[in-house]
């Protein structure tokens, strides 16, 4: 008895359909997005444009200064930031790396698309009232702060890199707080300040390029 004829199908069965490289790619890619919980940070990014259509349109206000009507827009900020930045954590760890040639696009990819995408879902937000500091200024601070939750990332891990926006924002009061500026505290100055623009979009590039050739931090325990 030997084994000969058994990888042959069935009579009659309908041989599997080609897949295509173009499918392929689109395949791989998906279920990337998929293991980064895309589809579920996507809705919640939706849910913080909502929140800041809420606040505009609603006049929700904090009694105090600068600082206090800042407070809104630099929560919904970092908070795009933050769940962008958890995105960056993988389930599989090293046999992903080790069998994805392709992994280094798919997480450039995402994180801009992400990026744009929290952009966009505040930027409509912000339709629903007058926004402290205006459109540009929120652009350059999504940015800004989504590459302080990458660089997070790479150094506590996907997991945690929430840590390194809410930090930020904290940071960021402070300084409001206190009168005080900073290109480094980017939302602490106008939207036409051009070095608060290469502070922030220097951070971005960094944390971008970071995630794209080394990916998160894996915890021991992974």
């Amino acid at each position: 008895m030997t084994a000969a004829g058994v990888h042959r199908s069935a009579p009659g069965a309908a041989p599997a359909p080609a897949i295509g490289p173009g499918q392929g790619w689109l395949r791989m890619a998906w279920l990337y997005l998929v293991s980064r919980r895309a589809p579920a940070a996507l809705a919640l990014l939706a849910g913080f444009g909502v929140l800041l259509w809420a606040a505009l349109f609603w006049h929700w206000n904090i009694a105090g200064g600068a600082a206090a009507a800042m407070v809104i827009p630099l929560t919904t900020e970092a908070g795009v930031a933050a769940v962008i930045a958890v995105t960056a954590y993988g389930p599989f760890g090293e046999p992903e790396r080790a069998t994805g040639r392709w992994l280094p696009y798919l997480r450039l990819a995402a994180t801009v698309a992400l990026t744009a995408a929290a952009a966009g879902a505040l930027a409509a937000g912000a339709t629903g009232g007058s926004l402290p500091g205006g459109f540009l200024a929120l652009f350059r601070n999504v940015a800004g702060i989504t590459g302080v939750g990458l660089l997070s990332a790479i150094v506590l891990g996907g997991m945690l890199a929430w840590a390194g926006p809410m930090a930020y924002l904290v940071l960021t009061e402070s300084v409001l707080a206190g009168g005080r500026t900073s290109p480094w505290v980017w939302p602490s100055l106008p939207s036409g300040n051009v070095a608060s623009w290469l502070c922030a979009v220097g951070v971005f590039a960094a944390g971008a390029l970071l995630i794209t050739l080394r990916g998160a931090r894996e915890p021991v325990r992974d």
